[in-house]
């Protein structure tokens, strides 16, 4: 019977050192992962990654920290490779990376276009691919999308639609990679109270989404915590196995399919 526990399994989180990646992180080693390696995309991250390397290592698990741009090919399987050298071949591999751009169509530059579509869809699909090469059998994979895939409305076309390719390609890996045992979803969070969402909205917006969601007046910033989604992935790469080519929305009722 195969083990759905996460107690000594190992983990690889993309953009793991803070926000919801770095609570992830913290969390699955306190579930009892034998080890957690994490990515961070930049020096300027860099504390933040040791900062959770530290906490890792508190809660008995191993940890390792490496520094890449996963716009690359080379640079998704050299993590993958890293991370087996140091830790041993992941069972649970989350990509939490990711980009966001509110602006109308009209004055989007093909480089910010060029850009969005590497940070959400490139790297999403390379992360994919060498997790499918790289995580054990009955293994579990996770991708962070957004639930404004689930949304009517203007000015998200570059991060919404460079987030929507990530469904498709959760599909076909659940189907290509099922025969090993490995599920391969995908959680959309309604807007997340981190550092990334209020540069990109007015003072309107944020008051807006803040009273959007069905249960806003029950959460502590009226938005999606990260304390919300956690527990979600948790269950996805544990006892909710059997849920795979899925993108689930978990937002509170901000928005639906």
């Amino acid at each position: 019977m195969t083990n759905h526990s996460i107690k000594g399994k190992v983990a690889l989180i993309a953009g793991g050192a803070k926000n919801l990646g770095g609570l992830l992180a913290r969390d699955l080693a306190a579930h009892g992962a034998k080890a957690v390696a994490i990515h961070y995309n930049s020096a300027a991250t860099r504390a933040d990654a040791e900062a959770t390397v530290t906490a890792i290592k508190a809660a008995g698990a191993e940890a390792a920290a490496f520094q890449a741009d996963l716009t690359s090919a080379s640079a998704v399987e050299k993590l993958f490779a890293d991370t087996v050298a140091a830790v041993g071949r992941p069972d649970i591999a989350v990509n939490t990376v990711g980009k966001v751009l509110k602006k109308p169509i009209a004055e989007i530059s093909e480089a910010e276009y060029d850009t969005m579509s590497a940070v959400n869809a490139k790297t999403a699909f390379f992360f994919l691919k060498e997790a499918g090469r790289h995580v054990n059998d009955n293994g579990r994979i996770v991708t962070l999308v957004t639930s404004l895939l689930g949304a009517y409305t203007p000015f998200y076309a570059a991060y919404a639609g460079t987030k929507a390719p990530v469904e498709h390609f959760t599909r076909a890996a659940s189907k290509e990679f099922g025969a090993r045992g490995i599920s391969v979803t995908a959680i959309g969070p309604g807007p997340m109270d981190t550092p990334f969402f209020y540069p990109a909205e007015g003072t309107d917006a944020v008051a807006y989404h803040k009273t959007a969601a069905a249960l806003s007046g029950f959460s502590k910033t009226g938005l999606t915590d990260i304390e919300d989604i956690v527990p979600y992935i948790r269950f996805l790469v544990s006892d909710g196995w059997w849920m795979t080519g899925q993108t689930i929305l978990v937002n509170g009722g901000y928005t639906t399919k």
